[in-house]
């Protein structure tokens, strides 16, 4: 009897899980397998082109030293963004999970979100014509200080920097906001009548047990700014060449898939070789 109520939980679960996995088949892995054809052979197979099987894609990384360099500086620029996005969230989700109820916290998750509301294009359009020369933000300024300010961020690192973190930061302040509702108040009134300070109960309770949300929002962020390319391109002008431009232009522009795949295989390897080596911390940051 108890065999065929386990058996029939299994078939349950089968039933309940196939469209999941057969969806993460078709969406993910089919993609990644064609991908991963395209980045072993010499032209695509489209039409009457004659192609072969080749490693010379895989090679080409090597041999240019500018592919290795723009794959550091995407990298680089995803740490900096992460960062600022945990920086600038955790408060903010604080503020959300602790401080504020009723209508005044719907209202901050409205502009928490709204960002998800509007087309990725339109967002980073709406940047350019802020952080432009003599722009809104110029004007501005202007209008407060007594002196004409000129910042023309635009075209620069600080604006991509500005348009990223604009793009992903609710997602840090989701997860950090789900992590910090969890805590209970009593801990942290039972740590204040100890007499224990603001800064104790915030690094020895608060984030501690917030980590895991805070590690999945900066995952979250950490993957996708590696390989943007949108936000460097628009807001960036001709600094704003980074590894994810580089494999964009092959399927664009070049039409080289075969190396555009092997770029983009091997910015996924690097990512995932970062956050293999960041496992440790992240798992003794959850415990």
């Amino acid at each position: 009897m108890a065999g065929g109520i386990a058996r029939t939980d299994r078939l349950r679960a089968i039933a309940l899980l196939s469209p999941a996995y057969l969806w993460l088949t078709v969406a993910v892995f089919l993609p990644l397998s064609a991908m991963a054809f395209f980045s072993i052979i010499t032209d695509v197979p489209f039409g009457d082109t004659e192609w072969h099987v080749t490693g010379e894609n895989y090679t080409a990384f090597l041999e240019s030293p500018t592919y290795a360099r723009l794959l550091l500086k995407s990298v680089l620029l995803g740490v900096k963004v992460t960062a600022l996005c945990v920086l600038i969230g955790f408060p903010c989700a604080w503020v959300l999970a602790k401080m504020i109820k009723g209508r005044a916290r719907e209202a901050l998750f409205l502009m928490v979100i709204l960002p998800f509301w509007s087309n990725s294009l339109v967002r980073i359009f709406s940047w350019a014509i802020v952080l432009r020369g003599n722009g809104v933000l110029d004007k501005t300024l202007s209008a407060i200080w007594p002196w004409p300010v000129k910042l023309n961020l635009l075209f620069t690192e600080s604006a991509i920097v500005i348009g990223l973190v604009h793009s992903y930061l609710p997602y840090v302040i989701l997860t950090a906001y789900l992590a910090l509702q969890a805590i209970d108040d009593s801990l942290i009134e039972a740590a204040r009548s100890l007499g224990a300070k603001w800064w104790t109960i915030l690094w020895r309770i608060v984030l501690p047990l917030s980590a895991p949300g805070l590690i999945a929002g900066a995952v979250l962020v950490f993957v996708p700014v590696v390989g943007s390319f949108m936000e460097p391109r628009i807001l960036g002008g001709r600094l704003g060449t980074y590894y994810g431009t580089v494999i964009e232009d092959q399927f664009v522009a070049v039409f080289n898939w075969p190396l555009g795949a092997a770029l983009s295989f091997i910015l996924l390897a690097v990512v995932l070789a970062i956050l293999a080596l960041a496992s440790p911390v992240l798992r003794k940051a959850r415990t």
